[in-house]
C-alpha cells in the first residue's frame, strides 16, 4: 500500500498531524476507531467521504511509522 498518495501532512490542518488527504480526518481518529473495536464498514458508513483504500493507507502510515521508531536504552 502506498500511503503517500493518500496520507498528508500540512501544518495549517489539524496542527500539523497526518490527515487522510481531501478530509479532515485524523490518521490518528481512524487507528482509534479500529483499536476500540470499529469494522471498516462502519468507519466507512460513518465517514462517507473516505474510502476502505484510505482506511488501509492510515494502517499502512502507522506501521511504516512504528518501523522507523528508534529506542536506545539508557544506561541506570
Amino acid at each position: 500500500m502506498d500511503w503517500q498518495s493518500r496520507i498528508i501532512l500540512n501544518p495549517n490542518v489539524l496542527v500539523g498531524k497526518p490527515i487522510i488527504k481531501g478530509t479532515r480526518l485524523a490518521v490518528e481518529f481512524i487507528i482509534d476507531l479500529l483499536a476500540q473495536g470499529w469494522s471498516t464498514d462502519e468507519i466507512l458508513r460513518n465517514y462517507p467521504g473516505i474510502t476502505l483504500a484510505d482506511i488501509q493507507a492510515c494502517l499502512s502510515y502507522a506501521s511504516a511509522s512504528l518501523k522507523s521508531e528508534k529506542v536506545y536504552a539508557i544506561p541506570v
